[in-house]
């Protein structure tokens, strides 16, 4: 899912920056002119991309794995984040939180495909698509339930 190469040590400052530069300055703003679901799923195609460097350094747990499989993944959780956010009355804490829970998470079933090396492949684990099912059904529940206009989400 959403990993740093750096590890946990320092994975919740990073996040938490992540957060305000995603769901505290960039959500509202793509809000305001797509609505809140587009805006999510878009957000969340642009937080996949920042990451893609990832997929190059030998170190990081997402070196050689599926980047559009995780791309799918992390547009989901955009969504998820999005909504929680909205129904929070803009709260980054909660983000904040829910982002730190899915990072220091995702390692107790890892999804990896060991010996991966198909960066732009669609080649993944079925722990990985599994995931993608389960976080798109979430991601679909938040989308029917989620506030159209962004005066909604502050």
């Amino acid at each position: 899912m959403v990993s740093h190469p750096a590890g946990h040590r320092v994975s919740t400052p990073v996040q938490a920056g992540e957060e305000i530069g995603w769901r505290g300055y960039a959500l509202p703003r793509l809000a305001a002119r797509f609505g809140l679901g587009r805006a999510s799923i878009l957000l969340g195609l642009l937080w996949g991309s920042w990451h893609l460097p990832q997929f190059f350094i030998p170190e990081a747990d997402t070196y050689g794995q599926s980047f559009f499989v995780y791309v799918l993944q992390v547009t989901a959780l955009s969504v998820a984040m999005a909504w929680l956010y909205a129904r929070t009355n803009g709260s980054l804490l909660l983000v904040m939180l829910l982002h730190a829970a899915v990072n220091n998470a995702k390692d107790i079933v890892p999804s990896a495909l060991p010996g991966a090396d198909r960066t732009f492949g669609l080649s993944a684990s079925l722990v990985a698509w599994l995931t993608v099912t389960l976080l798109w059904i979430c991601a679909g529940y938040f989308l029917v339930r989620m506030p159209d206009r962004t005066a909604d989400v502050q």
